[in-house]
């Protein structure tokens, strides 16, 4: 630190944030005042107008999934989403004249089983930012919470 000080030419109370080391018992206090949220399960749809792009990035996501040593499973539908429009092919007049467009959507879904909330935010942020054009991504968390105090198990009712 004297020498950087020395370096800059600094004043001693002008350090800048990212050379000060965090305490231990910052640490510490953030660690206790926060507890980790616990997934039973976190699903990813993906939609997309490319099938092959679409497999591309379920392997992806599958190979991410387990570099985290996350319990992985994917699964696509076989038959895609079909919208057609018919427009008129020209504007003013000639209504036998008809032009058929058609959007496919294609699906596929990954699903992680058994992770923390700081391992879902850390793998889902990844996926995002390496997401393809053309796709679209829906999560879904399924969270596990502790049995509330005023709902009493069965057991101890009859005791």
């Amino acid at each position: 630190m004297n020498l950087a000080r020395q370096i800059l030419k600094v004043p001693k109370n002008f350090l800048p944030n990212f050379l000060r080391p965090y305490s231990v018992a910052q640490l510490q206090q953030f660690n206790e005042s926060e507890t980790d949220k616990l997934y039973k399960l976190l699903e990813l749809e993906l939609r997309g107008n490319d099938p092959a792009v679409l497999r591309s990035f379920t392997k992806f996501a599958v190979t991410t999934g387990n570099h985290f040593d996350l319990q992985s499973k994917s699964w696509s539908i076989k038959k895609p989403h079909h919208e057609r429009y018919t427009v008129l092919r020209c504007v003013h007049i000639y209504k036998k004249h008809r032009v058929q467009y058609e959007f496919r959507t294609y699906f596929a879904f990954v699903q992680y089983k058994y992770l923390t909330g700081s391992t879902a935010d850390t793998l889902l942020e990844y996926i995002e930012r390496n997401l393809p054009e053309g796709v679209a991504l829906k999560a879904t968390k399924v969270e596990l919470q502790t049995l509330p105090e005023h709902l009493i198990p069965p057991s101890d009712i009859d005791q």
